[in-house]
């Protein structure tokens, strides 16, 4: 599809609220939203659909100009074409991306082809240092996660060389459960994390996707750690949970079409403010009721550590919906 039409879909999926960021003088009416140009001066002859296969497409009646939101959002802003892919990853809060000259990506390295040989290499979880590693961070899994695995001798390239560790590894997932990536906890062998400067690694295409615990449905839960969102896996397990593995990727995180209302399980920090201000609006663009979950420290997996299991359940319980409590609380 190419990053322009990347970011027209990523665009289309948010019609309503694109619509309202860079054409606020227009209004939403019956499934589109008409304005009288696409300078978004007041007025009806251009108009977006804002629903169905045709989302982000728009035509102005008085001049015959018509494209997909990139293109008015190039024509809003007077930008070219790379200007306006990078307003809209503004919009969208995804993160520019590197100069070719800076990094190059070694060939078949994060491909999906990769990711899916590194799942395949790896074991269940049950009993393997891994299941140590979860254990060790307060979590107790009533049954095996299809997203967890672990691998005795992952690689990773540092910069004395190539070295081979044991690691938690994640699937990340579309809502669908198309793998598209994968997440890498290289651990040390006490059980915790390795000893390197960065333990965590991803690969693969994550923007939109994550590490899911349940099957999509109408009612959902999302953090951005695998530990804090599995905190809330081992006190609901009939939730659905996803983790999407940064503050970022949270507030970018794509709803399944069936979403009805999301919780939210926030990081105390600006990041986690920032990505719960970007779902709400979101959410709200979407018809998706976003409901925040605050943890009492840092995040929950740092209050299931320090308070213990039965007074984080009460603290959590009380911020869900009583009916969701009834669903999803064993």
């Amino acid at each position: 599809m190419g990053d322009a039409g990347l970011l027209a879909h990523r665009l289309a999926l948010e019609a309503e609220a694109v619509c309202r960021q860079f054409l606020p003088n227009g209004h939403r009416q019956g499934n589109y939203w008409q304005v009288g140009d696409v300078r978004g001066h007041a007025g009806r002859s251009l108009y977006v659909r804002l629903t169905g296969s045709r989302a982000g497409r728009w035509t102005d009646a008085a001049t015959g100009q018509h494209g997909d939101l990139l293109d008015l959002i190039a024509l809003n802003r007077n930008l070219s074409l790379r200007e306006a892919m990078d307003e809209a990853r503004a919009f969208l809060r995804m993160p520019l991306p590197i100069a070719a000259s800076s990094y190059v990506v070694p060939s078949g390295v994060g491909s999906p082809q990769a990711c899916h040989r590194l799942f395949a290499a790896s074991r269940p979880l049950p009993g393997t240092l891994a299941e140590r590693y979860l254990v060790g961070r307060g979590i107790i899994l009533a049954q095996p996660e299809p997203a967890l695995r672990f691998h005795p001798r992952c690689h990773r390239r540092e910069p004395h060389g190539r070295v081979s560790l044991p690691a938690l590894i994640a699937a990340v997932t579309d809502h669908e459960g198309h793998l598209t990536g994968l997440h890498r906890t290289w651990l040390g062998v006490d059980g915790g994390k390795a000893a390197l400067d960065e333990p965590r690694r991803s690969m693969g295409h994550l923007l939109g996707n994550g590490v899911r615990f349940g099957a999509a449905g109408p009612t959902m839960a999302a953090g951005e750690g695998i530990e804090t969102t599995l905190t809330a896996r081992v006190i609901m397990p009939g939730l659905p949970l996803v983790a999407a593995l940064s503050a970022g990727h949270l507030a970018a995180l794509l709803f399944p079409p069936d979403l009805r209302r999301l919780y939210v399980l926030q990081d105390k920090d600006a990041a986690g403010s920032r990505a719960l201000e970007r779902l709400f609006l979101r959410g709200k663009a979407a018809g998706i009721d976003i409901q925040p979950l605050r943890p009492h420290g840092k995040d929950f997996n740092a209050d299931l550590l320090a308070n213990g299991l039965p007074v984080l359940r009460k603290r959590l319980v009380r911020q869900f919906h009583p009916d969701d409590v009834g669903r999803f609380l064993p």
